[in-house]
């Protein structure tokens, strides 16, 4: 069962409508192929963005935006750009992330996905209407909708009172830093985004593109953590005449501990359109070079999300009182847990301007009522621009169906798009530009 937000009535003007579909035929399906295909092309993973984000600024200004370059260091940065109204109107942020998060270099040997497969490199083919390539949906094929909805009402020429942002950060996937050349290990979470609102993109509103296609107030928090389970060093040929001490063995039986309590952990937390879930996301322990011997220590580390009204520290909480009672059934079970990560969910209010004005574009675009039916997990800069105040909506396009013979992953449902899937988010994103941005500030914020 879905949930439905009452939704203010907030008509457009027959004046307004005729604005919409005005820019709604400057949508330029060729335009949005080739976007995708050179937003793929370059490879921008997290901390080296720039050649990904110059090409962005570049696009806008070839379409008369008022667009730059904003470095943070000598290979990340932020594209920026402005459609600027006549003044008297409220500035509303488009934004999408330019990070990928698979098809990183060294991953492959870690089982992150091979990359012979079309839909995790940095090179994209066209094939039976599909755009396939790394990123192509998620993150580029989003923020590409965000930059053809502002290039279509500029093409229609409609009267913005506001102004239209376009921000195109780096560093906004889950990750922290994997190139050992850069010295810098604040990549990624956000880090992009803070730097945009640090310098002075204030906004007063924000439209995130991201998936899925519903609108979303809320967002998870996520948190990570590093479980040290302890043994002792062993060897193979002792293992009948030594105490057998295994690290790797305890882990397994913490790691099994886990898989049934993050279900519970999901069930108890979940609320609002979030139900938090968590994961073991990567094991350390032992050399795959000489794996005669077993190591005294094994790390496991966990992924573990949050919903907005749950602190970081309550969720440390709930981890530790799982691992107690998992202790309790392995006596002697030597372990310890730190927290290493910590980005608390956020919520805007429902009844904020943004969230109705895109549910109001949703349900024009589709014509029928809107409800939230995927309770989702996922975490996002969007909670970096609420925790600087900025109300944002959240709204991606609708999934497709993948290629025939296509492995159902991650990987592919990140990697596959097709031009028809997109376009309704941009008319949503055109709907709320000219709902939002043709009206006087007072309007939008009483």
């Amino acid at each position: 069962m879905g949930v439905v937000i009452d939704v203010k009535s907030k008509p457009l003007t027959p004046e307004q409508k005729e604005w919409v579909e005005q820019a709604w035929a400057c949508i330029d399906d060729q335009e949005i192929m080739d976007l995708v295909v050179r937003m793929v092309n370059i490879f921008s993973p997290p901390g080296q963005e720039r050649s990904l984000a110059q090409f962005m600024v570049s696009w806008m200004q070839e379409r008369g935006f008022d667009a730059f370059y904003q470095p943070i260091d000598e290979n990340q940065g932020n594209a920026i750009g402005f459609l600027r109204g006549q003044g008297g109107g409220p500035e509303l942020l488009l934004w999408g992330e330019l990070d990928i998060s698979l098809g990183i270099p060294g991953e492959e040997e870690r089982g992150m996905g091979s990359l012979s497969r079309p839909e995790l490199r940095p090179e994209a083919t066209i094939k039976d209407g599909y755009i396939i390539g790394l990123g192509a949906e998620n993150p580029k094929g989003h923020a590409a909708c965000a930059a053809i909805a502002a290039s279509a009402i500029k093409k229609a020429g409609i009267p913005l009172k506001g102004t239209v942002i376009l921000g195109f950060p780096g560093g906004g996937m889950p990750t922290s830093a994997w190139d050992p050349q850069n010295p810098r290990r604040n990549v990624a979470h956000g880090v992009g985004c803070a730097f945009m609102l640090q310098q002075g993109i204030r906004p007063d509103f924000a439209i995130a593109a991201k998936p899925v296609y519903a609108v979303s107030w809320e967002e998870a928090g996520l948190c990570w953590f590093k479980i040290t389970v302890k043994g002792s060093v062993g060897y193979a040929g002792t293992r009948h005449l030594l105490p057998y001490d295994n690290a790797i063995v305890h882990a397994a039986k913490v790691i099994e501990g886990l898989e049934r309590w993050f279900p519970e952990y999901a069930r108890r937390n979940a609320r609002g359109i979030v139900a938090p879930q968590g994961i073991v996301g990567a094991i350390e322990g032992g050399c795959p070079y000489k794996p005669a011997f077993y190591p005294e220590v094994c790390h496991l580390y966990v992924d573990l999300r949050i919903p907005p009204d749950m602190s970081p520290t309550e969720a440390k909480r709930q981890l530790e009182e799982a691992l107690r009672e998992i202790r309790q059934s392995y006596p002697g079970l030597d372990l310890s847990c730190e927290m290493v990560l910590a980005i608390p969910g956020s919520r805007t209010d429902p009844n904020n301007w943004i969230v109705q004005s895109c549910i109001r574009a949703w349900e024009y675009v589709e014509g029928r009522k809107h409800v939230y039916e995927v309770f989702h997990s996922g975490a996002t800069d969007v909670n970096i621009l609420r925790q600087w105040g900025v109300p944002v909506a959240r709204l991606g396009f609708p999934p497709l169906q993948l290629p025939e013979g296509m492995k159902p992953d991650l990987g592919a449902w990140m990697g596959v798009v097709r031009v028809e899937n997109m376009k309704r988010l941009i008319r949503c994103m055109i709907y709320s530009i000219v709902d939002t941005c043709t009206r006087d500030l007072r309007e939008v914020m009483d």
